[in-house]
């Protein structure tokens, strides 16, 4: 197979690592991670400017299937965020489409469209890297109330299922499957696209976990090998797609109405029946080389196990002083264009945002994460009020103290702040607005919030197992999703950054730039500033709330 992910699609995807396994795969990670990273004087390889006329379509369709549309339900879950946030769930929802339809709508659906003049654009439940939404959700299904059993698109424009294949009734809860259009990003981002995707995913991840607890369903992610979920997905065909653009499976996760015992059972492959062809989003591509070898470095093998590790059990964080139904909070999630540079936050909200970020039982989205934690958090703190200001860490995980700790500069603090079960330590009393903005890549949001955040990820299991690096860039775009969330249900907004200077970061903190300890995402929150020459518009005609 030799399908281009940052080109047009040709006859396939090369999946597995090469000949020289493990090892080679684990080197080609290397190669492109260090290849992808922007300097104070250089950035990644990318296209300098943006080519309008191939700017990909934001909406993949398969056409020649079978259409669902789905109905718009998700204001009637009346399930709190404050509740959700401690581990405490509503009764589940049945299985059936009204149900798997709010999941999507609070998933991957539109929140909004915005326009400027003439240009409109869509805003999604789920965040994403410049707006170019990467990723595709599908579902696989056993035969449900007014749902047959088989694989399912789903069209965030259309707020419906496409039905890619049908197979003999299977066994088990219904499964929701990511894949990432890695042109999308390579459009804008070029080398760096990978990256983006692979937080991208993390987000849609979250997302997912937070709309499935709103039904009272948890996710249990399944270990499956990357070829074999493109076989489920469909994805490999390149029949169906000729010249449309390669979708690279991400994750599987199947809906779990209850704890306890349960189990799944995958079709075979050779039963689907597949109809349908992808429409090819741009006209013309630019190919990236390292992009097609990063994605088959990183491929799960088939033999990959699947850790059991579970959450520990945390007191819960404090209870929201203005608590909002979940799906509202959903919806109204933005990225914030700009701060305003004044606002603040009390410092126990901001010890409550915190904890919500270290692993919790019961607590999405950690319930989805069968990993110990291995992304670690700087904080650059600037307007919590009550707290010093100055250069902060959050290990998520006391294990990883002493190597954060003989990592970094021996001249650090490490004063113990804060709750005592809160793991936040100060590093530096100092106002280090200017270099929270210098480092990610000069822009003011990261200076002008209440707090900055750099997401450091331990690559030591690597070399090992090079499919983590995925994992490792889902882990910070989980964070990033309760960050997004916590920040809105504070009166506040978030902002991912995905533009940061790499190796002036782990200068900063006195890493080794070829480490074990990797920066691979950026965040802020703060007071929004809002753009009032923008219109914000429905997500969905009004008809579609009739529908069945």
């Amino acid at each position: 197979m030799s399908r281009s992910l940052g080109s047009q699609a040709g006859a396939g995807l090369a999946l597995r690592p090469g000949r020289d396994g493990v090892e080679a795969a684990a080197r080609e990670v290397w190669r492109y991670h260090r290849a992808s990273k922007h300097h104070l004087h250089r950035y990644a390889p990318g296209p300098g400017h943006l080519d309008w006329a191939t700017q990909p379509d934001p909406f993949r369709v398969y056409t020649g299937c079978p259409r669902l549309e789905l109905p718009l339900v998700a204001d009637a879950l009346a399930v709190g965020y404050g509740a959700v946030r401690q581990g405490r769930l509503p009764a589940p929802a049945p299985f059936d489409r009204r149900s798997l339809a709010a999941l999507f709508e609070l998933t991957l659906g539109l929140a909004a469209w915005k326009q400027y003049g003439a240009n409109r654009w869509a805003l999604r439940c789920n965040p994403s890297s410049g707006n170019l939404h990467p990723t595709e959700g599908y579902l696989l299904s056993p035969a449900l109330p007014d749902l047959q059993a088989g694989v399912y698109h789903y069209v965030s424009r259309d707020h419906a299922l496409e039905q890619r294949a049908a197979w003999p009734q299977p066994s088990g809860p219904p499964l929701i499957a990511f894949t990432s259009i890695v042109w999308r990003e390579a459009w804008k981002y070029g080398l760096r696209a990978f990256r983006y995707c692979q937080l991208d995913t993390g987000h849609a991840i979250a997302a997912l976990s937070f709309a499935a607890a709103a039904l009272g369903w948890r996710l249990r992610p399944l270990p499956i090998g990357e070829a074999d979920l493109a076989s489920l997905l469909g994805v490999d065909r390149s029949v169906d797609y000729d010249s449309a653009e390669a979708e690279l499976p991400e994750a599987l996760f199947a809906l779990v109405a209850a704890e306890g015992e349960w189990s799944t059972a995958l079709p075979a492959a050779s039963a689907l029946r597949w109809q349908g062809r992808a429409n090819r989003l741009s006209p013309e591509h630019r190919h990236w080389p390292g992009l097609d070898e990063v994605a088959a470095a990183t491929a799960r093998p088939s033999a990959a196990v699947q850790p059991d590790w579970t959450p520990p059990v945390r007191h819960a964080p404090p209870s929201l002083a203005q608590d909002m139904p979940l799906p509202h909070l959903i919806r109204q999630r933005r990225s914030a264009q700009a701060y305003d540079g004044v606002s603040s936050m009390p410092a126990e909200v901001f010890h409550g945002l915190l904890t919500r970020l270290l692993p919790a039982a019961g607590a999405p989205p950690w319930t989805a994460w069968p990993y110990p934690p291995a992304v670690h958090l700087i904080l650059f703190v600037h307007r919590v009020a009550g707290l010093t200001p100055g250069l902060y860490a959050l290990p998520r995980d006391e294990a990883a103290l002493p190597s954060l700790k003989a990592a970094m500069r021996p001249d650090w603090l490490w004063a113990k702040t804060g709750p005592q079960a809160l793991p936040l330590y100060l590093l530096l009393p100092h106002d280090v607005r200017p270099v929270a903005e210098q480092l990610s890549c000069h822009q003011d949001i990261a200076a002008d919030g209440c707090f900055a955040v750099a997401m450091l990820a331990d690559f030591a299991a690597l070399d090992k197992a090079p499919w983590l690096y995925r994992s490792r860039h889902w882990e910070a775009g989980l964070i990033g999703q309760v960050l997004y969330l916590e920040a809105e249900a504070a009166g506040l907004r978030g902002t991912g950054i995905g533009c940061f200077f790499d190796d002036a970061v782990h200068e900063l903190l006195g890493l080794d730039t070829d480490g074990r300890w990797q920066v691979v995402y950026h965040f802020t929150v703060g007071g929004a500033l809002e753009d009032t020459r923008l219109t914000t518009l429905p997500p969905y005609p009004p008809a579609f709330r009739q529908r069945g």
